[in-house]
C-alpha cells in the first residue's frame, strides 16, 4: 500500500497557514511613541486643528515620523521617548484645556497590512507598560440621585391622580410626602405602594408618608450605579486611544482600569475621575432673575451661570437626566441652523413627554454638573465631592416631546458638535474615586517581553535539536510543524478581538511548545514499533498515524478542559494563561496530525521503502 493524500487537502492547509501567517506579520514591526490628540469638552477635531498642530511642531522644531487625522483623532507618530514627551508638552501648551493630548504607543503596521485588518497582539500591562487603576464608586451619593429623580416622579404621579399634598422633601434615607389631610394620605399610601412595590412606605404623624427603598431596590440602585459607570468610563477610555482597555467590576462598589501603553498617567487620572452628568430643567420665566442675583430666590428655583459666566434662572425640578440618553448627533435644522438631535430610552421618553406636554413654547436649559473632589474626607475615609453646575444650552420646547427630540437655538455648528459629543458620551451616575493606583513602566515591560521571548526561544530551540536528532528526518518534520504551530498561534492571537498576551501567556506559549511535539513522540514511536513487529514501512506510517490518534485527542482534551475551567473562574494574569494554552492545544494539534502527515505522505508516502530514517 501507499500512502497518498488528496491535492485539495494540501492546497487548504497551505492556504490556511499562509492567511494565518500573514495576520501574524504585523508582530514584527514594533511600535511607535505617539501623542494623540482628541476632543474636549469645547474642541473640534478638524483640519483646522490638523494644521494648527503642524505649526506648532514647525515651530517648537519637533521631527514627527507622520501626523494624521483619523477617527476624528489626531495621531503624531515620533521616532523616540524625549521627543514624544516634548512633543506633548509643545502641543498641551498650544491647545489649551479644549483638548485631550496623551501620550501611549502606536502599532507600526504597514498601510496595505491594516488594509488587510492586519494588527499585532494585544499586549497586556506586564508587557507593554501601562496604568492600573482601582476605582470606588459613591454608593451615597448613587441613592441620593436616585431619590431626586424619585421625587420628580412622584409628584408627577401624585398630581395625575389628583391627590393634592403639601410638600415632597428629603429627609435622611430617604423622602417625605406631607398631605393636607387624613384621607388623601391614606388614598395616596394605597396607591403608591401599588405603583411601586419596590418602595416601603410608612405613615407618619401630621398626615405625612415617608418614602425608603427595600433591600432589593437598594441592590438594584448599587448594581446599576457600577454597570452605567463602567459604560461610561469604557467611553472615556477611548479618548486616550487605548488599544485594549480593561474595564471591569470588582465587588460590589468598585472598578478595575487597565491601561496597556498609557504613558501620562496625570491625563489618565483626570479623565476618568472627571464625574460629570446633565440634567435637563426649565427656566423660570415667572420670576426675574435680577431679583433672584440679588439674593431674592424664589423657594422652587435655583440661580445657576451659564457657560458666558451670566446668570439663569430654573426651576429646581429635574425634568430628565442625561443617563437617559442613548444617542445624540449635530445636524443642521430647516432653516440650517445647527441642532442637536437626541434619542431616549423608553422611561427617559416617558418623562420626557409628560414634562413638556404643558410647558410647549418655554425655554429648557441642558444642565452640566461635575462633581469635584474638595480634598476632604468624610467619616469613613472617602473623599467628598461638591458638584459644579453651568448651563450649557437654552432651546425654547416646540412641541411635546418624546423618545427622540432636538435642541435648537445653538450659536453654532461647532457648538452643537461639542454638545453632541458630550451628550453621546454619557453621565457618571455617581461620583468614582481612584483608590489604587499601580504604574508599569515601559522598560519594565519591555524587558519582560524580552525574557519571555527568550524562554520561548530556548525552549523552541532545546525541542528543535531533540527531535532532529532523536527521530532524524522525521524530527525535521515535527520541527517544521512546530514552527507553523508557532506562527498560528501568533497570528490567531492577533486575530482574536479582545485576546491580550500578558506574561503568563508566554508561558502558556512555552508550555504549548514542549506539549506540541508531544503527538509526533506518540506517533513516530508507533511508526518504529510498527515496523519492528515487521509491517512494511507504508503499512507502519499509516497505523502509526491511525493508531495514536486516538489516544492524542484524549490527552488533549483533558487538558483544553482545565483551560476552559481556568478561564472560566480566573482572572487576569490566569485568563491570559488559559487563552494561550487553549489556543496551543487546539493548534498543535491540527500542525501535529494532519501538517506532518502531509508532510510524510509527501516525501515517503508515494513510493516503495525498505528504509525508513526516524
Amino acid at each position: 500500500m501507499l500512502n497518498k493524500s488528496p491535492l485539495w487537502k494540501y492546497i487548504l492547509t497551505f492556504l490556511f497557514i499562509a492567511v494565518i501567517g500573514l495576520y501574524a506579520l504585523p508582530n514584527l514591526y514594533g511600535e511607535d511613541h505617539a501623542v494623540q490628540i482628541s476632543a474636549g469638552r469645547n474642541g473640534v477635531v478638524d483640519t483646522a486643528l490638523l494644521d494648527k498642530v503642524n505649526n506648532s511642531l514647525k515651530d517648537a522644531a519637533i521631527t514627527s515620523k507622520s501626523v494624521a487625522l483619523e477617527n476624528d483623532q489626531i495621531l503624531i507618530r515620533l521616532k523616540d521617548s524625549d521627543t514624544q514627551l516634548q512633543a506633548r508638552e509643545t502641543l498641551e501648551s498650544a491647545l489649551g484645556e479644549d483638548y485631550v493630548v496623551a501620550m501611549n504607543l502606536a502599532p507600526d503596521t504597514p498601510d496595505w497590512l491594516e488594509s488587510l485588518g492586519g494588527s499585532p497582539m494585544k499586549l497586556g500591562l506586564d508587557l507593554r507598560g501601562g496604568v492600573h487603576f482601582l476605582m470606588e464608586v459613591d454608593m451615597k451619593s448613587a441613592i441620593a440621585k436616585t431619590f431626586e429623580d424619585l421625587q420628580g416622579d412622584l409628584r408627577t404621579v401624585l398630581r395625575e391622580e389628583k391627590l393634592r399634598y403639601r410638600t415632597v422633601k428629603d429627609i435622611d434615607n430617604g423622602l417625605q410626602i406631607q398631605f393636607r389631610d387624613e384621607e388623601t394620605s391614606d388614598k395616596a399610601e394605597f396607591f403608591l405602594r401599588n405603583r411601586y412595590p419596590d418602595l416601603i412606605f410608612t405613615q407618619q404623624d401630621n398626615f405625612a408618608i415617608d418614602v425608603t427603598m427595600s433591600e432589593q431596590r437598594l441592590a438594584q440602585t448599587r448594581d446599576y450605579a457600577v454597570k452605567q459607570n463602567i459604560t461610561i468610563i469604557r467611553n472615556r477610555v477611548n479618548q486616550l486611544g487605548v488599544a485594549e482597555p480593561l474595564v471591569q467590576r470588582q465587588g460590589a462598589d468598585r472598578i478595575v482600569v487597565q491601561l496597556p501603553g498609557i504613558q501620562d498617567t496625570a491625563r489618565a487620572k483626570e479623565i476618568l475621575n472627571a464625574t460629570a452628568t446633565l440634567e435637563f430643567r426649565l427656566l423660570d420665566t415667572a420670576h426675574d432673575v435680577r431679583d433672584a442675583v440679588n439674593g431674592r430666590v424664589p423657594p422652587g428655583s435655583e440661580l445657576i451661570t451659564d457657560k458666558n459666566g451670566q446668570p439663569q434662572l430654573l426651576e429646581k425640578e429635574v425634568m430628565l437626566t442625561g443617563n437617559h440618553i442613548i444617542d445624540a448627533n449635530s445636524s443642521a435644522d430647516e432653516y440650517g441652523m445647527p441642532q442637536v438631535n437626541i434619542s431616549l430610552d423608553s422611561k427617559g421618553g416617558s418623562k420626557m413627554s409628560q414634562g413638556t406636554k404643558d410647558n410647549i413654547g418655554k425655554p429648557m436649559a441642558t444642565v452640566f454638573i461635575e462633581y469635584k473632589s474638595t480634598g476632604e474626607r468624610d467619616e469613613n475615609g472617602k473623599l467628598i465631592f461638591e458638584p459644579h453646575r453651568e448651563v450649557i444650552s437654552v432651546a425654547t420646547i416646540q412641541a411635546r416631546l418624546g423618545n427622540a427630540f432636538r435642541i435648537t437655538g445653538l450659536g453654532s455648528p461647532k457648538e452643537a458638535h461639542n454638545l453632541a459629543l458630550l451628550l453621546r458620551a454619557g453621565a457618571l451616575i455617581a461620583p468614582i474615586q481612584i483608590v489604587e493606583e499601580r504604574t508599569v513602566g515601559p522598560s519594565l515591560g519591555k524587558e519582560n517581553i524580552e525574557l519571555g521571548t527568550q524562554a520561548i526561544m530556548y525552549g523552541m530551540a532545546a525541542v528543535l535539536v531533540f527531535m532532529l536528532v532523536y527521530y532524524r528526518k522525521f524530527g525535521l518534520v515535527a520541527n517544521i510543524a512546530l514552527l507553523c504551530n508557532l506562527v498560528i498561534i501568533i497570528g490567531v492571537m492577533s486575530l482574536i478581538p479582545g485576546a491580550t498576551l500578558t506574561l503568563p501567556g508566554m508561558a502558556g506559549i512555552v508550555l504549548t511548545v514542549g506539549m506540541a511535539v508531544d503527538a509526533n513522540v506518540l506517533i513516530f514511536e508507533r511508526i518504529r514499533e510498527e515496523i519492528r513487529e515487521g509491517r512494511s514501512i507504508q503499512q507502519a506510517i499509516h497505523h502509526g498515524y491511525d493508531s495514536a490518534y486516538t489516544s492524542i485527542i484524549d490527552a488533549n482534551i483533558t487538558t483544553f478542559i482545565v483551560g476552559l475551567i481556568l478561564f472560566a473562574v480566573g482572572t487576569g494574569p490566569i485568563k491570559g494563561f488559559s487563552i494561550t494554552l487553549m489556543i496551543g492545544i487546539v493548534t498543535s494539534m491540527f500542525t501535529a496530525i494532519l501538517v506532518t502527515r502531509l508532510i510524510v505522505n509527501a516525501v515517503w508516502g508515494g513510493r516503495r521503502l525498505t528504509k525508513l530514517s526516524i
